[in-house]
């Protein structure tokens, strides 16, 4: 029986080396936040967007998604970064397991996903299943347990700000890629995010680029 899931996108990020909010960036005519969030609703019937501010996107967010306004920590006036971020999402969620994506994913593919969502199926004992590249996990596009919450927290609370890190001390599986190269170089290409002028130059179908 397939595991319960949900999806937390994130689009609280400073987007400081785009110099402009990548959320609102379109990409074949849609800002990427909001393609983001119709993927994501066929995959999962609760999807959640963590933001640190809700106005911008509340002509993009579709109305089944819940937006979910990031708070900064006690005693720090900035967000935190994307484990903070996903940590207050972990809170609103009742399902077993969390589909985790960035915004700024404009590869992301509905069908990708829902062959790894398969995979969850296969998962013993693992905290996460999450692609790997020759960088290493791709924290911000896969999927976590939800009972994964405390360990996050404590390593929140003691100043721990990257998944990164966290994963290195959690017990991760990889998830697989098809054999076949056409889909695994589509596996591999979804993993692609934009964080500079120069990577929008690299995606296809940029329509807009104000």
């Amino acid at each position: 029986m397939q595991p319960s899931l949900s999806v937390i996108i994130l689009a609280g990020g400073q987007s400081s080396r785009m110099g402009r909010d990548k959320a609102l960036i379109r990409v074949d005519g849609t800002p990427m936040l909001q393609r983001t969030c119709e993927i994501a609703m066929q995959c999962a019937p609760q999807v959640f967007v963590v933001t640190t501010g809700v106005r911008p996107y509340s002509g993009i967010v579709p109305a089944r998604c819940s937006v979910i306004e990031e708070s900064p920590l006690k005693g720090e006036s900035k967000p935190q970064g994307p484990l903070v971020g996903f940590v207050q999402g972990l809170t609103q969620t009742q399902a077993e397991w969390v589909l985790l994506l960035a915004c700024d994913l404009p590869r992301l593919s509905q069908a990708v996903l829902q062959r790894w969502m398969l995979q969850l199926m296969q998962v013993n004992g693992a905290m996460a299943l999450l692609p790997k590249s020759q960088k290493g996990w791709e924290p911000l596009c896969g999927f976590y347990r939800t009972d994964c919450l405390p360990s996050l927290t404590q390593f929140m609370n003691q100043g721990g700000r990257s998944l990164q890190a966290w994963l290195a001390q959690a017990s991760v599986q990889a998830i697989q890629f098809s054999d076949d190269p056409n889909i695994k170089r589509q596996e591999q290409a979804m993993l692609f995010n934009c964080n500079t002028p120069e990577d929008l130059l690299q995606v296809r179908g940029v329509l807009d680029m104000l």
